[in-house]
């Protein structure tokens, strides 16, 4: 079905594995013509694809120093910035939109090339929460043209499974409680549940028919994507249960003072977390948007006081070539391997397991999520695989959304009504399953030998965490 006509221009910067997955999407579910369309990228990469749909193909990166250049005769009031790039900076497009008054969607929030790992800026600068409030502080009085920000599957979609899963919970447990239709409302719900904990728990389990080389960096998606985040300092957000800091956290001096950092990069940080199919496992603490905006979001205050937030972080295990892949990665001082391959056609078995884990309520633990196959995923859009579709979709509805709502300005994820972004979503994620658990982070502790934990509080991040 088509959700929406859109009769102005749409430019889609970046055409890797997430552009070259949401085309067909975006011609599929919008009224849209091909001449409409003009993708503007750094690589070569995807150019049959964009002939085969006979779109406009412009191989060119954007820098600092060309991108209003290349842009500005592209984009007027009304048309519609896709921005699936890497290198490319989120807040320059945005405030470039905002002057244009064109529409715009991002699936994280990028700096320009080098400012992740940017020796000269202190580790805090470097951060997913330094970016957001660079991002945030463009917002002027909640109106303009509408820029929807880290909407993808995580962060994006996510933040819909947390709103999807908070009414399960209360339903549930018999807490009485109506749809929120407000901030306050969700997290009055969140903190009315007890809930202490939210894990963003993935697991890929997608297997090729050519094993990881020496040398070369696989993954299931965008490699520079995942290697730029996974250089960052592992970030999460930090709830008011936590009795302390890590030993290496440190607090933000500026912004909501609702997340915190480690200094070491999110890559060498493992995490324990549960889904429904793997149970138990190790997971990277590599940061994500969502796990500030959700604890910001969440945030119930009185006054001045912090009453309550949760915790929220991501903990992913990528697919096995992608953790051999870190290894590697990690044992040469964080220098990218020459050679990177991103997996798609030769993958032969598996599921992307994506969803979150509220817990700490009286129910425990309880996940919510998609379990997508790859071979379900072939056979509901081309040019995808498990672990794309449930983003490309994400930022298909966030588009639609976008043009539904033209006026709203810049808006996150947790703004957003879940119920339109999932109504759009579900034909796409597989299986979306919820499922309680009684597993904590306590589960096959100190069996080798004595760990500082503490029994009282398995929520803790200090039992959360693996050093």
């Amino acid at each position: 079905m088509k959700h929406i006509a859109f009769s102005g221009r749409m430019v889609m910067v970046g055409f890797g594995s997430i552009g070259q997955g949401v085309l067909p999407l975006i011609l599929r579910h919008i009224d849209i013509k091909p001449s409409q369309i003009t993708i503007i990228t750094a690589e070569e990469r995807g150019h049959d694809e964009a002939n085969e749909y006979a779109i406009k193909f412009v191989n060119h990166a954007l820098t600092r120093e060309n991108y209003r250049d290349m842009l500005v005769p592209e984009l007027g009031r009304g048309d519609f910035l896709l921005n699936l790039s890497v290198d490319v900076s989120s807040v320059a497009l945005i405030a470039l939109c905002r002057e244009l008054g064109a529409l715009y969607l991002d699936t994280c929030t990028e700096p320009w090339a080098g400012g992740y790992t940017d020796p000269s800026l202190p580790p805090s600068r470097r951060t997913n929460y330094a970016l957001r409030e660079s991002l945030l502080a463009l917002r002027n009085g909640g109106h303009g043209p509408t820029a929807m920000v880290t909407h993808g599957a995580n962060p994006g979609l996510v933040s819909h499974f947390v709103k999807q899963g908070l009414l399960d919970v209360a339903r549930d447990t018999g807490t009485e409680a109506d749809v929120p239709g407000s901030r306050e409302e969700w997290a009055d719900l969140a903190h009315r549940l007890g809930v202490k904990v939210i894990h963003i728990a993935e697991r890929d389990t997608q297997v090729a028919n050519r094993p990881k080389a020496v040398g070369e960096f696989v993954n299931t998606w965008s490699i520079d994507g995942f290697v730029g985040e996974g250089c960052q300092p592992a970030e999460l957000g930090w709830g008011t249960h936590e009795k302390a800091l890590p030993h290496d956290g440190r607090r933000f001096d500026f912004g909501p003072d609702c997340a915190i950092h480690l200094m070491r990069p999110g890559a060498s940080q493992r995490v324990r977390t549960w889904t429904p199919l793997e149970g138990h496992f190790q997971g990277f603490l590599i940061t994500h948007g969502e796990a500030i905006s959700l604890a910001d979001y969440l945030t119930v205050k009185e006054g001045d006081r912090v009453a309550y937030r949760p915790t929220v972080h991501y903990a992913y295990h990528p697919c096995d070539d992608a953790v051999l892949s870190l290894h590697e990665f990690a044992g040469k001082v964080w220098r990218l391997q020459p050679s990177k391959r991103l997996l798609m056609d030769e993958i032969i078995g598996g599921i992307d397991e994506l969803g979150v884990l509220l817990a700490g309520h009286d129910k425990g633990a309880y996940w919510y999520g998609s379990q997508l196959s790859i071979a379900e995923a072939r056979a509901l859009a081309p040019h995808n695989n498990a672990t794309s579709l449930q983003v490309t979709i994400a930022a298909l509805a966030g588009v639609i959304w976008a043009i539904e709502n033209p006026d709203v300005g810049i808006i996150e994820p947790d703004e957003v009504d879940f119920r339109r972004i999932l109504e759009i979503c579900r034909p796409y994620l597989g299986p979306v399953v919820g499922h309680y658990t009684d597993w904590t982070p306590l589960v096959g502790r100190e069996t080798l030998f004595p760990e500082d934990i503490d029994r009282d509080d398995p929520w803790q991040f200090k039992n959360v965490r693996v050093v």
